[in-house]
């Protein structure tokens, strides 16, 4: 009979033993593992951003594993939307070429012929006024280059005050009236008689106002507007519709994206930043933003804010 001092011994070797094997075992398996890893890193720093490490929830580098792949998929979308903007970017140099050269090749020529003498009486008149509405067009489409490149630096400061948004409205409006008669553009306009509170900031919310008034008359072959607000139970929905040419389905889900332009319809004139600038206006101020078409027959964009508590 072995003595029960023996027993344990033998027992404490055995357990022991076990547990290194064990140890080993899992020390061999997480070498692996490491090896692994730094294989795919490698990979990973040559370009293949797609590459996964993988880990069970039971091994030791799984915790590691696991944070690596967070930062590759950050660094992943990252490279994603510096790809996009360095697209879009030459993109808005393509149209600034276009864009800003051409209607000033346009005015200078009518600004050369004036200054020459070329033209005279009534026809040095119509001259100088075409050069004048060139220039308000530049100046226009260069506003609207710098309020784009603010928005997309980080620049334009928001400033949220709380703002009766109904008077607001119609003092914005009021500039807008002589223009809906000089383009003989019916409107109607619809506000509720109560008073409705939001937080806004003043500017962005009359540039979102004047962008999307100024879209319907720059595209839309419209003979009437309505600009209608409806006060809800904790927020306000203000639409503005047209009964112009509409935008087609394959050119709607667009319409918001910087430098689109739509070939059919609304297309015509203008920089395709003017939709993309209200529409981050509105995120910016915790509002929301959508449109529908109906081709031929209306246009309807439409925007809500949350009201104040």
């Amino acid at each position: 009979m072995y003595s029960n001092a023996f027993v344990y011994a033998l027992g404490g070797c055995i357990f022991f033993f076990l547990v290194s094997v064990i140890l080993w075992a899992k020390l061999i398996h997480t070498k692996k593992k490491f090896s692994d890893m730094e294989e795919a890193l490698g990979e990973i720093e040559g370009g293949n951003a797609n590459l996964k490490i993988l880990a069970s929830q039971s091994d030791l580098t799984a915790p590691l594993a696991y944070k690596i792949n967070a930062i590759v998929n950050n660094y992943e979308s990252r490279i994603i939307s510096m790809n996009k903007l360095d697209e879009a970017n030459k993109q808005l140099m393509s149209s600034l070429s276009h864009d800003v050269r051409t209607p000033l090749t346009i005015l200078i020529g009518y600004l050369d012929a004036v200054h020459k003498e070329i033209v005279v009486g009534a026809d040095k008149e119509t001259y100088i006024e075409t050069a004048r509405k060139k220039a308000h067009d530049l100046k226009d489409y260069i506003d609207i280059l710098f309020d784009w490149f603010k928005l997309n630096s980080g620049d334009l400061d928001i400033v949220m005050t709380p703002t009766e948004v109904t008077e607001f409205t119609r003092t914005i409006l009021k500039d807008w009236i002589p223009v809906f008669e000089e383009c003989g553009l019916d409107f109607n306009i619809d506000f509720p008689s109560s008073a409705c509170e939001i937080m806004i900031d003043e500017n962005a919310y009359t540039r979102i106002i004047n962008n999307l008034i100024q879209n319907v008359i720059s595209h839309s072959h419209a003979s009437s507007i309505e600009i209608i607000m409806h006060k809800m139970e904790r927020h306000i929905e203000i639409s503005i519709c047209d009964n112009g040419i509409g935008i087609s389905k394959e050119d709607l889900q667009h319409v918001f994206e910087r430098l689109y332009k739509c070939d059919k319809g609304r297309s015509g004139k203008g920089s395709g930043l003017g939709l993309s600038i209200t529409k981050q206006l509105v995120e910016k101020m915790g509002g929301a933003i959508s449109v529908s078409s109906v081709p031929n027959k209306k246009t309807i964009f439409m925007i809500d804010f949350p009201l104040s508590a």
